[in-house]
């Protein structure tokens, strides 16, 4: 079997039991939480159905009023700092769900938008990483110029190293900002970021959604803008690195596989002529017949000649010989019955006293 098919199905081995390890994770740290608050929820519901007497057709009113209008009681969503964060959550493949179009133009605008903008979107980041690892690479090859280092070249290990420590620099950054400023802990901040960066999008924490950040905090609305811009940047670059390594590797594979495929094909011994195999079966147009490079020699073993055992002459060259037999088997088409027995006998006794010629002047050289 390959290497690229060994790896490609260890990959898919790999990922299946990835999901079921993430699975029994997730299940054993937050299904417990889960009853729990499920119980304390609905026993508040119960608590406020008794105290207020309400039916139950209203605390249902009153509770889809409240889950609809939570998006709009701090901030304003489709004005144009609004819409323009959201414009970036779609081409950026975010997609918080903090605030969605209920109009059927908007919907309509926002499917066909989507279709444009995300590939434009994914070619511009993959571009400007690109373009980072460059730089990045010209700035490793001039610190290592800086210290005399006799190699200077900078692998793809060193690009991948470097992206990964400026990736972290960015989250870890992002996070004592979001944390700051949204008054949240760091642990939900750096969650925020790396869910955001990462391009998940859950929408449990979203950033710009209280106090009317985006029209009164014009300097944090552009952080948060440039946040997922140059973050995506990075991390674009990060897995563009990881992507081409994973595609190098396979690609060596394949050019070393032709090489091998490459010398098994001058090795290989091609047959013109009758064989009769072990079995008893015959094989028709088997006689052996060496590689046209076998016949090129330095030492100029084409010189060589050999006699047959019925006056023939053969060289070591495969063009003559062709021919002379060419002639020879016209020839015993005109002849008789007879006379064609004998020399399909005399040919098969030439050709095994050629061979075995042939096979010595092999060993000797």
């Amino acid at each position: 079997m390959k290497r690229q098919n060994v790896r490609t199905l260890s990959l898919i081995v790999c990922t299946f039991t990835s999901l079921l390890i993430g699975a029994a994770v997730f299940d054993a740290l937050e299904s417990e939480y889960e009853l729990e608050n499920r119980r304390r929820l609905f026993a508040e519901e119960d608590e406020i159905l008794t105290k207020y007497n309400i039916s139950d057709e209203d605390f249902n009113s009153i509770q889809h009023n409240v889950i609809w209008s939570r998006p709009y009681q701090e901030v304003i969503q489709w004005k144009f700092g609004g819409a323009l964060y959201f414009s970036l959550v779609v081409v950026a493949v975010i997609g918080y769900g903090h605030s969605t179009p209920k109009t059927i133009g908007g919907k309509l605008f926002c499917m066909v938008y989507a279709l444009a903008g995300i590939p434009l979107c994914i070619i511009m980041f993959q571009s400007v990483g690109e373009r980072l690892n460059t730089f990045v690479t010209f700035v490793l090859k001039q610190i290592k110029k800086c210290f005399r280092l006799k190699n200077l070249e900078v692998s793809q290990t060193d690009l991948i190293f470097v992206t990964m420590n400026l990736s972290t620099i960015i989250i870890t950054t992002g996070a004592l900002a979001f944390s700051h400023v949204e008054g949240w802990n760091y642990i939900d901040a750096f969650y925020y970021c790396f869910i955001t960066l990462t391009t998940i999008g859950f929408g449990d924490f979203v950033a710009l959604q209280k106090d009317y950040m985006v029209h009164e905090k014009p300097h944090y609305f552009a952080f948060s803008i440039l946040f997922i811009l140059f973050g995506l940047t990075v991390i674009s670059a990060a897995m563009n690195l990881l992507i081409l390594r994973f595609l190098t590797m396979n690609t060596e594979d394949e050019r070393r596989d032709e090489m091998e495929a490459a010398v098994a094909a001058q090795n290989a011994v091609r047959l013109d002529g009758d064989v009769i195999t072990g079995n008893g079966g015959v094989v028709s147009n088997a006689q052996e017949r060496p590689e046209f490079n076998d016949t090129l020699s330095v030492c100029s073993c084409s010189c060589y000649k050999w006699t047959s055992p019925h006056d023939k002459v053969y060289t070591s060259s495969p063009m003559t010989n062709t021919r002379r037999g060419n002639r020879k088997s016209k020839a015993s088409v005109a002849n008789t019955q007879e006379y064609s027995k004998d020399m399909d006998s005399n040919m098969s006794d030439d050709t095994d006293s050629f061979l075995n010629w042939q096979r010595s002047k092999r060993a000797s050289l």
